[in-house]
């Protein structure tokens, strides 16, 4: 006897950074929000997601960020 169990709300839409399919349990998705309004979205696979902290982190080293004491990182 084969028992297959499949989800069929899973997804495998796009990465927005490659373009590649992933899995809704494997996607990220960051936003940027200004005074609660999300400005943008975007849905990244893991690799991508990986790319997108480590530029991050060398854009707020290099001060290429805000200013400081200019804005407030709330990450929920």
């Amino acid at each position: 006897m084969f028992l297959a169990v499949v989800n069929r709300d899973m997804t495998d839409e796009p990465c927005d950074g490659c373009g590649e399919p992933v899995e809704d349990a494997l996607a990220r998705t960051v936003r940027l929000s200004v005074d609660r309004s999300t400005v943008d979205a975007q849905r990244l696979c893991p690799s991508c997601f990986a790319d997108w902290i480590d530029r991050y982190r060398r854009e707020m080293r290099s001060g290429r960020g805000a200013a400081e004491g200019d804005s407030e990182i709330i990450v929920d």
